[in-house]
């Protein structure tokens, strides 16, 4: 059974979803969703795991940005909030991963306490910075926010975020992933991008990356390619590789049995 929490961590309410029993594996959402995208996989736990999704700061229904620094979000006070999540939970080590912009604060997180990690998940996600391009086409999505609100990302994110396939077969999902990107506030949203747009290069963490991760990608990932998956799992050194067919960049949401068959299967042969 899933259950929603909420606690008071450092001043900031902290909600998050949680299921099973046993050793802790922390999901972490993507841009602009909320732990809400981890339910399918909440939904069908091995024996002796215990997941656990947390909101960023920010997003989700408890919206409380009082963790930044001096009102500038950076990939790190995103880790820094998800390390004192765990903290009020007392837990010090887990089986930590995210996808997309979930992957990056796993970098992040990496980087702060690598100490906490026990194996990894990297999913739809990547280790380079921003390009040029890339963070100018942020900056333009912050002025489309301003103008415009949480609607106009959603029109510019649900084609990038589901595969062709979903978008004609799935409209249920099609209506959910636009529903929940209304529902953050803008300032999550705005706060998010600038985080993106100023993240570190991550790539030489993975060399330092020695847990068991699992590389996860959708075969018809738009956003983080395939291509993207297979460099990042071969610069780890304890990394497999599994890729989900048919399914965009948010696999876990297009092809749920899939990705939660991949995750079993890393987290009963790996760890």
């Amino acid at each position: 059974m899933v259950t929603e929490q909420s606690v008071d961590i450092r001043g900031r309410r902290q909600r998050w979803l949680e299921a099973g029993a046993g050793w802790p594996v922390v999901l972490l959402h993507a841009f602009p969703l909320s732990a809400d995208m981890w339910r399918p996989q909440l939904e069908r736990i091995p024996d002796g795991w215990r997941f656990i999704a947390p909101d960023l700061l920010g997003f989700g229904p408890v919206q409380d940005l009082s963790s930044s620094s001096g009102g500038r979000i950076t990939m790190e006070d995103y880790a820094r909030g998800v390390g004192d999540f765990l903290d009020g939970l007392e837990i010090d080590t887990a089986i930590i991963g995210g996808l997309s912009m979930g992957g990056y604060v796993t970098f992040a997180m990496f980087r702060l306490a690598p100490e906490r990690f026990t194996g990894a998940i990297l999913a739809d996600t990547r280790a380079e910075a921003d390009t040029a391009e890339g963070r100018a086409g942020r900056a333009k999505m912050r002025d489309v926010l301003a103008e415009r609100g949480a609607a106009a990302i959603a029109d510019q994110m649900v084609p990038k975020l589901l595969s062709e396939g979903a978008r004609r077969d799935q409209p249920d999902l099609v209506a959910w992933v636009r529903r929940t990107i209304e529902a953050q506030p803008a300032a999550a949203l705005e706060g998010a991008l600038a985080a993106m747009m100023g993240r570190p290069d991550s790539r030489a963490d993975l060399r330092r990356m020695k847990v068991p991760t699992l590389v996860i990608v959708g075969e018809a990932d738009e956003i983080t390619p395939p291509e993207v998956a297979t460099e990042m799992q071969q610069r780890l050194t304890r990394a497999q590789l599994v890729t989900i067919p048919g399914a965009g960049h948010l696999s876990n949401l297009e092809a749920p049995d899939a990705f939660s068959r991949a995750l079993d299967d890393f987290l009963l042969a790996h760890i």
